[in-house]
């Protein structure tokens, strides 16, 4: 019943597309080879966060459906279904009432949507299994004393750090459990047994903390907070996400960024709050609810401020933040909630089912209507303007579909729009100078790109953008050097790599070209776009060091196999290679498809330039000069 029901409640989000960083986290072309799984094990910033088990999840994702999301969000969605039975498990073993209750509370309530239709938190739903699955493996090592379930408590904690680093909460979590059933503590039987988890926990986190200010960027003007501020976001994020685990209304992808003073009185009034509750807690003695808040402040601690995180940078909270945290107010919840229904258990049983089924029908109903906000981008962030209105990322993100799209107008308001909140906002910059560079205007697309180098001079994607507007004004050298910075700065970056080839080539410079060629091809062999321009080049270069006829048609053909044959750009490039290796008569058909296409689509100066190269090919003539 409780899987059904999940899975009921989701079915929105059953067909969701792609959303904001997914793209980066359901394996990129880059890494979709066996190499490409090496280096999700192996290299610091090949993945967006050092999370190998999950990227290596995805990678077998991409495997068994390609590109289709509906196989992530089942993945999600029955992982966060069998988290929800490990958490009754659990409560079962612990004698706590309500157990089968609080498995349900977890399973429908709508902050957890986003963890679940989300396709990139497989790093909470599939880590939450991970949590749950140690924590009952270590209470039963905590009753009997074996080594077998020692070593599978470990182990579990071990793969569940591999996924996300939050769950490093779990040894202490266990002794707050420990606690709440004894008393008190033993050094020697609760605490001791738990060091190497402490130990594993702690270096898995300070790696976390390295990579997320090494390559995600989470440093900068909007992480330089005092301690004391770091302590009015944590008494105010604490309460906020106990007010929406109450009251789940208005949940937004993201909220409005509080603007933190130590010179306000009642921003102290969050923190003293929390220690007055705690206090009050601990005067009653009551053991369960105490044990719940620390629970739930001990896991939400590295999203509570102390630590900088990159979702800082637009808000202090995250309803994904308190996935696993939330288990603790909900728990607490469900034993309360079983124990003043208990006065009618045996009187009037009837009572206990209609109200639960009443509370979990809402639950189940408000997450059902909270899913479809994940449907696809555009609508994310539609709905996230209509929640925060004032969310310089939402506008930026909109903006970026827009340019996409082609809708250029749409796409420089959205940018504006997101400058006017954010006047420090380097991607708007970007984005705004992209929007500009398509519409022809080169000095006004250069400008932009300088002001989001004034912003951050690290910033490695405008200084490619620098490079490329650079080059449409003929200003070579200066294009070769802003791409020779953005490589310093990212080496990783193949586009980097292509354009810097392309326009050495142009400078004259052919002894140069072809290292940046290979490393282009390195670095994205299944990107299609870097396999068709290297081809391109080395089928029609004037250059005949650099024409190799053998090598393009095999880089053509793997473009064309990637764009599914249909693209005529590509078989553009396909047929100009097979020219250059002398098989005309490939030539002429392919050109003949890639022409054909090109009318059906709409392009006719493609299709014009296609009928006047089937024509050289006809006469047996390649295509350079």
């Amino acid at each position: 019943m409780l899987v059904a029901a999940t899975l009921a409640a989701y079915q929105p989000a059953w067909h969701g597309g792609l959303i904001w960083d997914d793209d980066q986290h359901v394996t990129p072309p880059g890494l979709r080879s066996l190499h490409g799984l090496g280096r999700i094990w192996t290299q610091l910033g090949a993945t967006q966060q050092y999370y190998p088990l999950v990227h290596t999840v995805f990678w077998v994702e991409h495997r068994l459906w390609g590109d289709g999301t509906w196989g992530c969000h089942w993945v999600n969605m029955l992982l966060h279904a069998f988290s929800a039975l490990l958490l009754v498990r659990v409560l079962r073993r612990l004698n706590v009432p309500g157990a089968w209750l609080a498995g349900f509370l977890f399973a429908l309530h709508p902050v957890e949507v986003e963890s679940v239709a989300w396709i990139s938190e497989l790093k909470n739903t599939m880590s939450g299994v991970f949590y749950l699955g140690a924590a009952l493996a270590y209470l039963g090592f905590d009753r009997g004393r074996g080594r077998w379930n020692y070593g599978l408590a470990l182990g579990l904690f071990a793969l569940g750090l591999m996924c996300k680093t939050v769950i490093a909460s779990l040894p202490g979590a266990l002794l707050v459990v420990f606690w709440r059933e004894r008393g008190k503590l033993s050094w020697k039987r609760d605490a001791l047994p738990l060091v190497p988890f402490f130990m594993a926990g702690a270096g898995a986190g300070l790696l976390t903390a390295w990579v997320e200010r090494r390559f995600i960027g989470a440093e900068g003007a909007e992480f330089e907070l005092s301690v004391m501020e770091r302590i009015l976001i944590a008494g105010r994020a604490a309460w906020f996400y106990l007010g929406k685990l109450a009251w789940p209304s208005r949940l937004s992808f993201v909220y409005p960024r509080w603007e933190v003073s130590g010179g306000e009185w009642w921003q102290y009034l969050f923190p003293a709050g929390v220690l007055a509750l705690a206090g009050v807690l601990a005067w009653r003695r009551w053991r369960g609810p105490l044990a719940g808040l620390l629970f739930f402040l001990g896991t939400l601690f590295p999203a509570l401020g102390f630590l900088n995180v990159y979702p800082f940078r637009y808000s202090f909270v995250a309803d994904h933040f308190q996935y696993l945290a939330s288990l603790g107010p909900l728990t607490v919840a469900a034993a309360g909630i079983s124990g003043a229904l208990g006065l009618y258990r045996e009187r009037k049983p009837y009572v206990e089912a209609v109200l639960c089924a009443g509370l979990l029908g809402v639950l189940g109903t408000l997450t059902w209507r909270q899913c479809g906000m994940y449907a696809d981008a555009e609508t994310l962030w539609k709905t996230t303007l209509r929640l925060n209105p004032d969310s310089w990322l939402a506008h930026t993100d909109l903006g970026a579909i827009f340019l996409k799209r082609g809708k250029l107008d749409d796409a420089m308001l959205h940018y504006k729009f997101a400058l006017q909140i954010n006047p420090r906002y380097q991607e708007a910059y970007n984005g705004l100078g992209a929007v500009l560079l398509q519409k022809g205007q080169v000095d006004e697309a250069i400008a932009q790109f300088q002001k989001a180098l004034q912003v951050n001079p690290d910033d490695a994607e405008a200084q490619f953008n620098l490079g490329a507007a650079l080059a449409q004004k003929g200003r070579l050298d200066d294009a070769i050097a802003q791409y020779q910075k953005a490589l310093q700065t990212n080496p990783g970056d193949a586009r980097g790599h292509l354009n810097l080839a392309l326009t050495l080539l142009e400078k004259g410079r052919t002894s140069e070209v072809a290292p940046h060629f290979q490393k282009a091809l390195e670095l994205g062999p299944e990107k299609p776009q870097i396999l068709n321009s290297v081809a391109w080049t080395l089928a029609t270069c004037s250059e005949a060091s650099l024409r190799n006829g053998g090598k393009a048609v095999q880089l053509a053909q793997r473009a064309n196999d990637l764009d599914g044959g249909r693209n005529p750009a590509t078989l553009r490039t396909l047929a100009a290679a097979f020219a250059e290796a002398g098989r005309f008569g490939d030539a002429m058909s392919t050109a003949q498809k890639a022409m054909e296409l090109a009318r059906t689509a709409g392009q006719q100066d493609l299709a014009a330039w296609l009928d006047i190269e089937l024509n050289r090919y006809k006469q047996g003539l390649p295509l350079h000069p």
